[in-house]
Parts: C-alpha cells; structure tokens; sequence
C-alpha cells in the first residue's frame, strides 16, 4: 500500500492480526519528513474494548504515535461519517461479523467515492481434491509464512484452524459487491 499524502485509512478489526502492524509501520515510515504524507491518518476500529487497549498499548510501545488513533467501533454500525476514508481495509475479521451485508453497507458509506476496500480472508473449497491441496498448503506453506514473515506461527496456525472449522457462509465474500 502507498499512500499518498491526505490518505484516510480505516482499519477495521484492526490489531487482531500483523497486517494492521504493516499498517501502522507504513504510516511511521511516512512521517518522517523525508517521506512526509502530510494529513494522512490511520483510523483503527474494533469492536472488542480489551483487544484495542492491549494493541494500543502495544503500538505504543513499539513508537507508533502520531497518525494513528484507536476507536471502539462495530463493522455493522461505524461511529464515522459518510465519505470520510481513501482505504477501508479488514484482515481475517469478516469472520467475526454477524451481519456481513450490514458491514459491506457501511463500509460502502464511509468510503469516499474511487476508494479502495481491502478485504483478507480465507475461503472455502468445494471441490474435494482442490480442498486437500488448499489444506496442505494452509497448513504447511502459510503456517511457515506466518513465522518466516510476522514471527508468529501460532497465529497463522489458529487462522488456518479458523478456516477448517468456519462457518462457509461467513467465508463466501464474492457476493459482498461495494
């Protein structure tokens, strides 16, 4: 992602994954003046109070100050106004929404006209030898990824597993047109 200087970036479930780190790290990075991109702001939302106060305290720690601010927000019903961001993005918390049509509305809403929505999430497989191919490589090429790359196999271990056991009807996000 490069922003560019004004950028209004949502970050919805943000904190429950690296990819909101990566978010965060490319916001530090721009706001040096070398690479200023003055305005830009990175807005994140989740609906868990716990989870935003230990990601906070966390980002924080790590140096991550100004640009960034943390809202206690539900996908289905965003505390923003009509039009407000560039870049909407969900990384492995679609999962989590009861009302996915209800969050693919707002986010619709708050998205100014042209931006981009940035959705992460795994899917299911239908066809049985597709499947056992898509297994093999969630659990072996991912998993190693997760560590190679974020340095938490874990995480991508319970991702994975997520999957596995998921509900399919959470995991069919093509018919979420914005």
């Amino acid at each position: 992602m490069h922003p560019l200087p004004g950028t209004q970036l949502l970050v919805i479930a943000g904190g429950t994954v690296a990819a909101s780190e990566k978010t965060e790290e490319a916001v530090k990075e721009y706001q040096n003046e070398e690479y200023s991109l003055g305005g830009s702001h990175v807005m994140v939302c989740n609906i868990n109070k716990e989870m935003l106060k230990v990601e906070k305290l966390k980002a924080l720690a790590q140096g991550y100050r100004a640009g960034l601010t943390w809202v206690l927000g539900d996908a289905e019903e965003l505390p923003f106004d009509d039009d407000k961001f560039d870049i909407y993005t969900i990384a492995f918390g679609i999962r989590n929404v009861t009302h996915i049509d209800q969050a693919f509305q707002e986010a619709h809403r708050v998205l100014k006209p042209g931006g981009w929505f940035l959705c992460l999430e795994f899917s299911q497989v239908n066809n049985p030898l597709i499947s056992r191919l898509y297994d093999l490589y969630s659990f072996q090429v991912i998993t190693v990824l997760g560590e190679v790359i974020a340095g938490d196999w874990k995480f991508y271990q319970y991702l994975v597993e997520r999957r596995v056991q998921g509900d399919d009807r959470r995991c069919r996000l093509s018919q979420g047109h914005l």
